[in-house]
């Protein structure tokens, strides 16, 4: 078989024997670890396909070394990882998992919100530290989410299922997208409200919009003025979209309640971080869409990409 697939990360064995059906493939062994720039430069070189991860920096370096490539196939909905511009150039085509992930991440980020709602890690943290000696009415009491006003930056599908959740909280959903949703009004009771008003009037504000240059560090410390002190911020989406340390100044001076964090600037976060060191962040390692059945069904869409392009075809999910 002539042509060869470089898998970037360890996956299943069933979407190794999809991508064989077409392709020789030849993976990075390493569990945990990010594929090293060493061994992904020196495989890529006479690579057909690439099936990438958000962790590699697949960039006019990398496609300088490709000879032969014709399609990455990113494990993501997102695709910054990757120099668009220089691969259109080069007539590689660029596939996403789009869609698979959106109930699995929507059940995340309303799982942060109701972590730090009622503070659920600091309570287990506590009581796990032999701190709990007697019942007391304010102890570690947190806020209420059952008719709270729920914010969403970026209406897309994960939004949509995120407000979905919310109606059995019985919430006032409201929402600001880069376009009308009128659609999404109608079906599921939200209502649409200018930027900062979305700021001004939610309890818990869900960040999902998406990282281009126009939404590098959207929300800062203009923004995070602007909320309740007793709001909370959740982002599941990119970390740059937030500035974090406009982030870390408003929790710590207590501007606002609290966050629950998925994503960061720079991944993985390093444990010294400052936003680690507060009580009211819960924070977790980028698992938005981390379940077995969908990590599952998105490797097998990039690999379905990927046999696609490599048997003469337009790949199934590509990027607009």
């Amino acid at each position: 078989m002539q042509t060869k697939t470089l898998v970037t990360r360890w996956l299943p064995n069933e979407v190794i024997e999809k991508l064989q059906t077409v392709s020789r493939v030849t993976m990075w062994p390493e569990v945990d670890q990010p594929i090293s720039r060493e061994f992904l430069l020196r495989e890529i070189e006479d690579a057909d396909a690439v099936l990438s991860m958000l962790t590699d920096q697949i960039d006019t370096i990398c496609m300088e070394n490709a000879k032969k490539l014709r399609i990455i196939a990113n494990m993501a909905v997102g695709y910054d990882n990757i120099d668009v511009r220089e691969a259109r150039a080069r007539g590689i085509h660029i596939s996403i998992t789009p869609d698979i992930l959106n109930e699995t991440t929507a059940d995340l980020a309303f799982g942060l919100l109701l972590s730090v709602a009622r503070r659920i890690p600091e309570s287990s943290v506590f009581l796990r530290q032999g701190k709990w000696h007697s019942w007391s009415p304010f102890l570690l009491a947190g806020q209420d989410v059952f008719g709270a006003t729920l914010g969403i930056v970026g209406m897309g599908r994960i939004g949509e299922g995120v407000a979905r959740r919310a109606r059995g909280f019985a919430m006032r959903i409201l929402y600001h997208n880069r376009t009308r949703r009128e659609d999404v009004e109608e079906r599921l009771g939200v209502s649409y409200q200018t930027f900062d008003e979305l700021f001004r009037l939610s309890d818990f504000l869900v960040v999902l919009t998406p990282l281009t240059s126009q939404t590098h560090h959207l929300i800062g410390e203009r923004e995070l003025n602007l909320m309740k002190p007793t709001a909370s911020i959740i982002n599941v989406s990119r970390g740059s979209v937030v500035d974090e340390q406009a982030l870390y100044t408003a929790l710590f001076q207590k501007k606002i309640y609290g966050a629950g964090l998925d994503v960061f600037e720079q991944e993985p976060i390093a444990k010294n971080h400052p936003l680690l060191g507060l009580d009211n962040v819960v924070a977790l390692p980028h698992i938005g869409s981390a379940s077995i059945a969908t990590r599952t069904r998105m490797a097998m869409l990039a690999a379905e990409n990927i046999c696609a392009v490599l048997t003469d075809r337009n790949p199934i999910t590509p990027i607009v």
